[in-house]
């Protein structure tokens, strides 16, 4: 519930900014996916361990190609089953519009989100509406035989929206693990199988670059991080955000916190954090005010290390908060702004 209550409060803040003139580029909303697919009796895509992202030999890479009829299950324990690769795709979220771009699939998308602006293709697609409640009309117009929803879509939508006939995939993911294979079985599902374990191969390369730095440092010397990606909200253990922290080697203050959760400013001061990680641009939609500034400007919160250090980074809101093929450059980023220069390029 609380994820559902944050997305809601980041949309809102994107609507309030649009009608003011913001700019609409900066202030998307991450939707999240997972499935399970069951060809050739692999039913998790991430198999039993943490490689799924591995490829194959050349010659096995060229010869592979997803068969047909497919079966899969989604994260509302609905199985569909495809008898062809999907020819007309339309995305709900801008998480999964950026892996079907990312998997070469541009020519097959019919329709995307309001809030879809990465990549630059992604503007010029049909718009569908919002990612919570997207326009049925819009939707049945672009004729799609495959609807990718994300987190957003609530279950008495994604029923509705069965119920006239379209076949939905819906997904959800909480760990950089789950995008992954998220990847790993939009790829099974599109027949794009090869691109999709290069892409996971790529992220998984830069999992690796910021653990095996992040070992090096002493217990000593990590450091307190607090992250607050709207205003008046932070998030703790369960999430990609947190697990983007921990990979990078940092602490972050609100890990006894389950999920997302309204900032507690007397804990932030208590637990001094060395840095504080921000969205970029961010701008609260009540009073107006930048995000660093309502930071900043806190009673008390002068005396954080963190700011009194200046030692406050802002970080692509879309990049970190969306669950698709760049979260590995939004754990870069997070690494580059709490230890500079400890993850070799």
């Amino acid at each position: 519930m609380k994820r559902l209550l944050f997305i809601a409060l980041i949309v809102l803040m994107t609507v309030a900014l649009a009608a003011c003139g913001g700019n609409n580029d900066s202030k998307n909303v991450n939707n999240n996916d997972q499935t399970n697919h069951s060809q050739n009796n692999a039913g998790d895509a991430s198999s039993n361990d943490s490689n799924a992202g591995d490829t194959d030999s050349g010659a096995d890479q060229a010869n592979k190609a997803t068969e047909y009829p497919l079966s899969v299950t989604d994260a509302t324990g609905l199985e569909i089953t495809f008898t062809k690769a999907p020819e007309r795709i339309v995305s709900t979220s801008p998480s999964e519009t950026e892996i079907l771009f990312a998997l070469g699939l541009g020519d097959r998308i019919y329709g995307v989100s309001d809030y879809d602006n990465y990549p630059e293709q992604a503007l010029s697609k049909p718009k569908i509406g919002g990612i919570v409640t997207p326009n049925e009309e819009a939707i049945i117009a672009a004729e799609p035989d495959l609807v990718i929803s994300g987190i957003s879509m609530k279950s008495d939508v994604a029923d509705k929206l069965r119920s006239l006939g379209l076949v939905l995939y819906k997904t959800d993911a909480s760990k950089l693990e789950d995008v992954l294979n998220n990847i790993l079985r939009i790829g099974v599902i599109t027949d794009t199988q090869v691109k999709a374990e290069e892409l996971v191969a790529g992220m998984r390369e830069d999992i690796r670059k910021v653990t095996e730095a992040a070992g090096t440092l002493q217990d000593s010397d990590k450091k307190k991080v607090y992250i607050e990606f709207a205003p008046g909200w932070t998030v703790g253990k369960g999430e990609f955000m947190d697990e983007l922290i921990t990979m990078a080697g940092a602490l972050n203050i609100a890990s006894s916190i389950e999920g997302w959760s309204p900032v507690n400013e007397e804990m932030i001061i208590q637990e001094n954090p060395d840095v504080i990680l921000f969205a970029a641009d961010m701008v609260d939609y009540e009073t107006g005010k930048p995000l660093q500034e309502l930071i900043t400007a806190r009673s008390g919160w002068d005396q954080v290390e963190a700011i009194k250090n200046n030692q406050l980074f802002g970080l692509n809101e879309d990049i970190m908060s969306r669950t698709g093929p760049r979260l590995t450059q939004g754990l870069l980023d997070v690494a580059e702004a709490v230890y500079p220069g400890l993850v070799k390029k």
